[in-house]
């Protein structure tokens, strides 16, 4: 490693709080990425983290996004690497097999027998309709943390081409919203949101909806990447007429969403348009990444709010996947009921957003206390079992640990606690007030 795990934890900002845990935990998180790291050929310099150990340890668009986004304010140089690499990669052809179009960012970079012999796509695999307008959010918020615009002009093409997969081949019908469905009917990916195990887009029956699926949350992520998109077109690439056009689709966009997800009878986000363009109705955590993106409007934001932090959706250590009761619920199913950290931090960071601090302060003891019950490392997901019952939170058996989402998750769930924004050239910290209540948790800054 050109950089050891010494310098790289020098590198980062100092953690001064009254929690051991915390510390711990924060220390535990810095060297798992640093674990995660690995160096790819495409660019000079600079690591991007992993999947995860021990089954993906490999490139996956979402994850080294979602993990670089989290670290940011702590090692940028996850997120310079991460935007670099996925530009270098990002398709220029058209190819059912990889589910692959023009401008869209990776899901898999992998090498080994299954690719070789045609078990998998050849890889690239671009099967994830939600890493191309996460590049965009990612590649906005470096900027507001780093002021890299020389990045910023260096990825204008790649940036040009991923908001033109948006239009022209993320939203395949011209209704507005992104959707999916594979090309590769092989073994391709049928789920192609963060959620993509095959049985997690369902109605509340369990029934599988039809395809093509369009997730709430995907549609959320659209919204921020047209709005922070028009930012840097205006600010970094002089270009007003993209900037306004941007907005302007953005807030088509958001009134559109706002009245075709709406459930008005369970003052909910459904949780997709299946391919009837009706709506699935499941209550799932899915609807708190609408709070991260800012889409919903300010009273449907304060019901999802609230609705999330009801026991059949609060697990008492984090937002499970999919409500308690609910006839697919399972508490050790991968995606339909279990707990994700990374899920919780950014529904935590959509709540502040929101200025529903109590439920942000809920999510972050809550997640920060279960990190303790592993060793001060959260892994990729544990199981959904209410707190009272079991006392302590649940493993689930083959979940990656470390893994790069749930190792950034500490991370952001800090930035959360303190509410450290970049404003221009400062840094704006906003304490959750009531954090300091919790035994053994108070913050007191970070310092560099």
């Amino acid at each position: 490693m050109p950089k050891t795990l010494q310098s790289w934890i020098a590198d980062a900002p100092v953690l001064q709080c009254g929690s051991a845990a915390l510390r711990r935990t924060y220390l535990k998180s810095l060297t798992d990425l640093a674990a995660l790291r690995f160096y790819p050929e495409v660019v000079d310099h600079g690591s991007l983290p992993a999947g995860g150990l021990p089954l993906f340890m490999a490139l996956f668009g979402r994850d080294s996004i979602i993990a670089s986004y989290q670290a940011l304010p702590f090692q940028p140089e996850l997120a310079r690497t991460t935007l670099r690499v996925l530009a270098a990669r990002q398709s220029t052809e058209d190819d059912p097999f990889r589910d692959q179009e023009p401008g869209k960012i990776l899901h898999e970079l992998r090498f080994g027998e299954l690719v070789h012999f045609g078990e998998r796509p050849e890889s690239p695999y671009f099967g994830a309709a939600d890493t191309t307008p996460l590049f965009l959010v990612l590649l906005d918020e470096y900027e507001r943390w780093t002021g890299d615009a020389d990045l910023v002009s260096e990825l204008e093409p790649s940036a040009r081409a991923a908001l033109a997969w948006i239009d022209r081949h993320g939203d395949r019908d011209g209704d507005g919203y992104v959707e999916y469905e594979r090309r590769n009917e092989q073994n391709g990916l049928e789920n192609q949101c963060w959620k993509d195990s095959p049985n997690s887009i369902v109605h509340p029956d369990g029934t599988l909806a039809s395809l093509p699926r369009a997730t709430c949350e995907i549609q959320g992520y659209v919204y921020d990447a047209k709005l922070r998109s028009a930012r840097l077109a205006r600010e970094c690439w002089n270009d007003a007429t993209l900037a306004r056009a941007l907005e302007d689709s953005a807030l088509q966009l958001r009134d559109a969403f706002n009245r075709d997800y709406w459930m008005a009878d369970q003052a909910y986000a459904a949780l997709a348009l299946d391919g009837e363009k009706r709506q699935v109705t499941t209550i799932a955590s899915n609807a708190g990444h609408l709070l991260w993106s800012g889409i919903l409007d300010t009273d449907h934001a304060a019901a999802v709010a609230e609705r999330l932090m009801r026991g059949d959706l609060f697990s008492g250590w984090g937002v499970r996947t999919l409500a308690r009761g609910q006839a697919p619920y399972n508490p050790i199913c991968y995606h339909t009921g279990t707990v994700w950290p990374h899920d919780n931090s950014l529904i935590a960071a959509g709540m502040r957003r929101y200025g529903n601090d109590d439920a942000a302060c809920a999510i972050v003891v809550a997640q920060l206390e279960a990190a303790a019950y592993f060793n001060h490392r959260l892994p990729e997901v544990f199981a959904g079992y209410d707190r009272q019952f079991t006392g302590s939170p649940v493993e689930y058996p083959t979940a990656c640990s470390p893994q790069a989402m749930a190792s950034g998750a500490p991370l952001l769930l800090i930035r959360v606690a303190l509410g450290l924004e970049p404003r221009a050239a400062a840094l704006r910290s906003n304490p959750l007030s009531n954090i300091a209540t919790v035994e053994g948790m108070r913050l007191t800054g970070i310092s560099r």
